[in-house]
């Protein structure tokens, strides 16, 4: 006789928790292993996806979570079942009728009817079967199977992933232990109502014991239209490695011709694994690309090189080149090779708790490599690269190294003169530990070995006929140490940091280095075309100059605020006025070398800092005083703010000697330009900033840059600035540069994009016209599962001023990948705002393999994109 399985027996209740009825389990597993490949992607966005899945929550069952439970925690889980009817009959099968519900954790199993031999083990379940957990979510026209062979049938499939919206169905599904197969299967994150994509495979057999899945005469439609078979193909289901093809890439560019990439990985070990590239260029040749990483418990690195034997591009344009080379005197050795390659190798060590080992090894075949194999502004803005490797290591209150590196040239218009000293190697110490809370006493010690790559001998003669040689750059050692103690008083509305410093630096001189320096020394000091006496050559040589020189600074500030009101809108307002003097006796550094020493760029940081020169080779003599004022407005409401505005100026009480020149002029004594530096939000969704510098001395300007931005909804933005800047020591123009940028969205699926990046700077007597430095124009189209980009690209290819185009078109297949160069990153580099979170991250620096960034321009006309 049935009964309501709520009034049961209890012998029945041990019966299901014993038997767990397997029907909840291996199909789920099966179906999600097998979509793994699908929709491996990082989570796509899916803001414009209708609200409802594909196969909405069921009435009887909770709603589903992303909460999900492990295999083995289920299996210690007891299964619940209920239904209108039951009915069973000892050593039989039992039947359930009626709204049957199983439960298990996060699992629910439903359906019209379900029986269970218990003598047999084998369940049919018949009739609206539907199944959900914290993954998945389906519903199928029956299931059956037998839990003593571990096979199970379910037949007429249609499923739905509760995170990533993935969805689809199957014919038929069979089971047999870790094995299965998938019969007529389909897949799309797309809406069912709204097929823009699907993936179809007749037939899909997984082998979780492997962790393989082999999907046969597979195809993928856009609409209707199939644009992919591929007749057999294999793939991973888990996170387990294993050695096979990866997908590959396909372009079409005119340098390059049909461009064709296909990556093969080899799984070597559970540490380590290799992957190797063949790249099919038509129009240049075949390329090898090698990737080896390794994982250790203490470090890790990767290994990557790439190998084109006989470039066609050089074959091509070796004419057309060497004539370049002649007309405009660049560096023969600069020219393209016939065999091109790079070699990159970084890794790290921990060797104990505060000690790390660390390397940044790079290699180019040429100096026209970065341009022939690159397409980013960023990349010919740099005009070497550097390699590295040394021994880290960091306390509470210190930090310490030893390393060396050495720099290449990577700009083929450069003489490898241009280049920066190699540091073979480099030692220091910086340490800085408080004594009670009124004393700070610190150290800055460096040691340094420089060498340079560029040895071409030089010779200078004497007035009595003797030759002095000594290399193009030649090198030396130096030493530096920088002791200092500080008090650092402060209260809630002020502070004084009153610093004392003692800073020395000797060197030891190669040779050729103190000859030089002589030279140029006495050359200095004679009227022009006279020879240099031997008597004057030996007085001025000196192998080993040092510099010393205490250095005082007293910094102190006020912070006061007020409460106001404007336009009904509560703010703090303040006023910060800060004042810094600094004092330094002159020395005289002629004798002393110019190792990795520059002039810095002067801006609103320079006002506070105790030298105006990069490096250790000159220390800037000095008694001045700066005044600055910032003031600000602070929204009460959220903290925001609303307005900043700073002003300062260096008052020289007297004339900064120190130059970068052999009895060079300094600083007079005078007035430093005026920094100002202003930013305004006119709304939540407009701002705008301005920087400026006035020099008093000369009525000019020096730097003059203005920027605004406007929010649009809730993806779009407008750039629009301008910068300019001139050399104070020359006066002549640097660079003068627009830049507008954009993401307009035209309706939530469609927007436009660009960039016009253009530089006006024109001077004839240096041979510098107006130019384009990047345009950008695209067209977007997005919607739930499927997004496309066409985008219009000129750039600069080159210092030289070379231009290239570009049409480039993406589409992504949401939740499965994309196909086409990836114009989103292009996109997010060329406009800031591209993806709003950019905004308020501030981005980690970048190791570069060019001159310091705080060193100060030339009047060279490569420099078109410094900030």
């Amino acid at each position: 006789m049935a009964k309501d399985a709520a009034s049961y027996s209890p012998f029945f209740w041990d019966i299901c928790r014993v038997r767990q009825l397997p029907a909840l389990l291996p199909l789920p597993i099966f179906l999600a292993l097998s979509l793994q490949s699908y929709a491996a992607e990082p989570e796509p966005d899916w803001r414009l996806c209708p609200a409802e899945d594909a196969i909405a929550n069921f009435a009887d069952a909770d709603a589903a979570t992303s909460d999900s439970v492990s295999p083995e925690l289920r299996a210690q889980l007891p299964t619940d079942i209920s239904g209108d009817q039951l009915g069973a009959t000892e050593g039989e099968s039992t039947t359930f009728s009626g709204n049957v519900a199983l439960t298990r954790g996060d699992q629910f199993l439903g359906t019209d009817n379900l029986s269970f031999d218990a003598a047999t083990n084998r369940y049919t379940a018949q009739g609206n079967v539907r199944y959900q957990d914290s993954a998945m979510r389906l519903v199928a026209d029956s299931a059956e199977g037998d839990q003593d062979a571990d096979s199970h049938n379910v037949r007429n499939v249609r499923y739905q992933l509760i995170e990533r919206r993935g969805n689809g169905g199957a014919g038929q599904i069979e089971l047999q232990g870790s094995q299965g197969s998938l019969y007529d299967s389909t897949y799309s994150t797309c809406p069912s109502t709204q097929r823009m994509w699907e993936l179809e495979a007749d037939r899909i057999d997984l082998d979780t014991s492997e962790g393989t899945g082999i999907a046969r005469n597979a195809i993928l439609r856009v609409g209707k239209v199939p644009v992919l078979f591929v007749p057999w193909f294999p793939f991973p289901i888990d996170n387990r490695r294993r050695t096979g093809l990866l997908y590959p890439s396909i372009s079409l560019s005119g340098r390059n011709g049909f461009d064709w990439r296909q990556p093969i990985y080899f799984n070597l070990a559970p540490n380590y694994d290799d992957t190797l590239e063949p790249r099919l260029m038509t129009e240049r040749g075949l390329m090898i690309s090698n990737e080896f990483r390794y994982l250790t418990r203490t470090g890790k690195g990767i290994l990557d090189f790439s190998y084109l034997p006989n470039d066609q591009l050089t074959e091509d344009r070796r004419a057309a080149e060497l004539t370049e080379f002649i007309d405009n005197r660049y560096d023969l050795k600069n020219r393209r090779k016939d065999n091109r390659g790079r070699l990159h190798f970084q890794a790290s060590q921990n060797l104990t708790g505060v000690w790390q080992a660390r390397a940044n090894l790079n290699w180019l075949s040429d100096p026209r490599y970065v341009e022939d194999f690159s397409s980013r502004l960023d990349s010919i803005s740099s005009y070497s690269i550097t390699s590295n490797v040394g021994v880290y290591g960091r306390g509470r209150y210190w930090n310490a190294g030893l390393s060396a590196d050495h720099v290449q040239l990577t700009d083929y218009t450069l003489r490898e003169s241009r280049l920066r000293y190699d540091r073979l190697p480099r030692a220091f110490l910086n340490w800085e530990q408080p004594f009670g809370r009124w004393l700070t006493v610190g150290l800055n010690a460096e040691a340094v070995r420089f060498a340079h790559i560029d040895n071409v001998r030089g010779q200078r003669r004497l007035a009595d006929g003797q030759l002095v040689d000594y290399d193009g750059r030649p090198g030396g050692s130096r030493y530096d140490f920088k002791p200092y103690v500080t008090a650092p008083l402060e209260g809630s509305s002020w502070y004084v940091r009153p610093t004392l410093a003692w800073r020395y630096t000797g060197y030891q001189l190669d040779t050729a280095m103190a000859d030089k320096i002589a030279f140029n020394r006495a050359t200095a000091s004679l009227p022009s075309n006279t020879l240099v006496s031997p008597e004057l050559f030996e007085s001025l040589r000196d192998d080993s100059p040092s510099r010393n020189v205490p250095i005082a600074s007293f910094d102190t500030g006020l912070f006061f605020d007020r409460e106001t009101k404007i336009g009904g809108t509560g703010f703090f307002h303040t006023l910060e006025p800060r004042l810094f003097y600094l004092n330094a006796p002159y020395r005289n550094q002629d004798a002393i070398p110019l190792f990795d020493t520059s002039g810095m760029t002067f801006s609103w940081g320079q006002l506070f800092r105790d030298n105006r020169f990069t490096g250790a080779d000159r220390q800037a003599d000095a008694n001045q005083i700066t005044l600055a004022m910032t003031s600000r407005l602070i929204r009460q409401d959220d903290g925001s703010e609303k307005l900043s505005a700073s002003i300062g100026q260096i008052r020289y009480l007297e004339d900064s000697r120190t130059s970068l020149l052999i009895n060079g002029t300094g600083i007079a004594r005078s007035k430093s330009a005026w920094v100002g530096d202003a930013n305004y939000a006119i709304n939540d969704r407009w701002s705008i900033g301005a920087s400026y510098q006035w020099d008093p001395q000369y009525s000019r300007q020096d730097l003059a840059s203005v920027r605004t931005r406007y929010l649009i909804g809730d993806e779009g933005i407008i750039n629009l600035g301008y910068r300019y800047r001139r050399n104070p020591s020359t006066g002549n123009d640097l660079f003068r540069q627009v830049d507008f940028s954009f993401l307009y969205p035209l309706s939530p699926s469609w927007s436009l994009v660009g960039r016009y990046y253009y530089s006006l700077l024109e001077d004839p007597a240096r041979n510098i016209e107006p130019k384009l430095l990047e345009s950008v124009f695209g067209v977007q189209w997005d919607s739930c599962c499927l997004a496309a980009r066409l985008v219009a690209r000129r750039y600069q290819r080159n210092r030289v001023g070379e231009l290239n185009d570009a049409l480039q078109l993406e589409v992504e297949l949401k939740g499965l990948g994309s196909a086409g160069p990836d114009t989103e990153r292009r996109l997010r580099r060329a406009i800031l705002g591209y993806n709003r979170d950019d905004l308020y991250l501030v981005p980690p620096p970048e190791l570069r393999g060019g001159a310091d960034e705080d060193e100060d321009e030339d009047d060279d006309p490569q420099n078109f994109l410094r900030p």
